[in-house]
């Protein structure tokens, strides 16, 4: 499966504060109604503390 569009999985995650825990940044995108596909993709990212939006977007890629 494809990674989902880093603006997409972005739109999810506004006013989350950094750096956010993965917990955090998944709890978030529920929070925000995102579709399964991103939910999917944060879910499948590395456990860890992300400092900024980039990190986070690196990891969904680099998983995908």
């Amino acid at each position: 499966m494809a990674a989902p569009n880093p603006i997409q999985v972005q739109k999810y995650l506004s006013g989350i504060d950094y750096p956010a825990s993965k917990d955090d940044i998944v709890a978030t995108a529920e929070k925000e109604d995102a579709p399964g596909d991103v939910l999917e993709a944060l879910k499948g990212i590395p456990d860890g503390d992300y400092d900024a939006p980039t990190a986070v977007t690196k990891a969904v890629s680099d998983k995908g």
